[in-house]
């Protein structure tokens, strides 16, 4: 029975047993979509959005498209992981920094890491052009920007929740905008989260689901194996893209090193609020909250760039599933 380290107990995480019919590694909430446009005002959608457990209930960062269009970030709260109160309103920083604009936001990840709580999302630069972003917080209310960690081009940040050998660790994804059908995930070190360096190959784009590019989802699960990384990859087919996820183990002590890495996905987009939406056919993972005294698993997937799913899982069937299936 593999072992969580580093973890915490979620005792209220939300949680459906598998279903007796169910084959797959990975099983939805019968409750889904658990949020749609219709939770908050005057939106388009609501998806790709990321969710922590904090103080004995759960805040998250959402990503609302409003009637305009213009994708930012929002502030939400719920005591049970599936109710959420969603700030009509997007969220503003407690400080400027000059050069530094705020324009639009989206696909966020959250990561607590040394007392804190770090939002890692998508943003604009000066120039328009797109990269990471990076703020922390220590209450959810006042949110804090700190530099951006890399250059554009570049998307799907995920923090590492302890340092490793001295050095925080974030995975992204690089990429040219002259070439949007490829991108690999990267690994890149840093001594303070200011300056980024020893920046690695992690994993590249092989075949099928997996073809085109892939992308770090939520914070990385620390286990005794390894740490358990779900991701995302596309297919380009010819009615579009696909969007599918996926998971690895990473080598505990050199992430750039893969142990294991899925050749069958873990979840497709095969509901319809998964296949009809804004962009057909995406399930789009960005958080993963994970009960320490369990192993139980709740995955945060955005679906059609439209609504909000939850699909559960177990850390020891996920990494029975990565080892049976690399």
């Amino acid at each position: 029975m593999a072992k969580v380290l580093n973890g915490k107990s979620i005792p209220n995480i939300p949680w459906e047993e598998k279903p007796a019919n169910c084959k797959d590694v990975c099983w939805r909430s019968s409750l889904n979509p658990i949020l749609t446009r219709d939770d908050i005002e005057d939106a388009n959608s609501l998806f790709n959005s990321s969710v922590v457990a904090f103080n004995g209930e759960f805040r998250g960062i959402f990503r609302c498209d409003k009637t305009d269009l213009k994708p930012l970030l929002h502030k939400g709260k719920s005591k049970d992981g599936i109710h959420w109160e969603i700030e009509d309103e997007p969220f503003k920083f407690a400080n400027d920094i000059d050069g530094m604009p705020y324009e639009y936001g989206y696909d966020p990840r959250i990561c607590e890491l040394d007392g804190k709580y770090y939002i890692i999302w998508c943003t604009n630069t000066n120039s328009g052009d797109a990269t990471i972003g990076l703020a922390w917080t220590e209450d959810f209310e006042n949110i804090y920007r700190m530099e951006y960690p890399f250059l554009p081009y570049n998307r799907n940040g995920s923090l590492f929740p302890r340092k490793i050998n001295g050095y925080y660790h974030m995975l992204s994804r690089p990429m040219s905008p002259a070439f949007s059908d490829c991108g690999s995930i990267y690994d890149s070190a840093s001594k303070d989260l200011e300056f980024w360096g020893h920046h690695r190959c992690v994993m590249k784009p092989t075949t099928g689901w997996q073809s085109i590019k892939v992308g770090s989802g939520p914070t990385p699960i620390e286990t005794d194996e390894g740490w358990l990384l779900i991701y995302h990859a596309v297919k380009k087919t010819c009615n579009g893209y696909c969007y599918y996820a996926g998971a690895a183990i990473l080598d505990l002590e050199d992430p750039t090193k893969v142990l294991y890495r899925s050749k069958k996905y873990i979840l497709s987009p095969r509901e319809l609020y998964e296949c009809v939406g804004d962009v057909n056919n995406v399930v789009f993972p960005c958080a993963a909250l994970c009960d320490k005294d369990t192993g139980r698993i709740s995955i945060y997937y955005g679906a059609a760039d439209t609504v909000v799913g939850i699909a559960h899982t177990t850390v020891d069937d996920l990494i029975e599933f990565i080892k049976k299936n690399s």
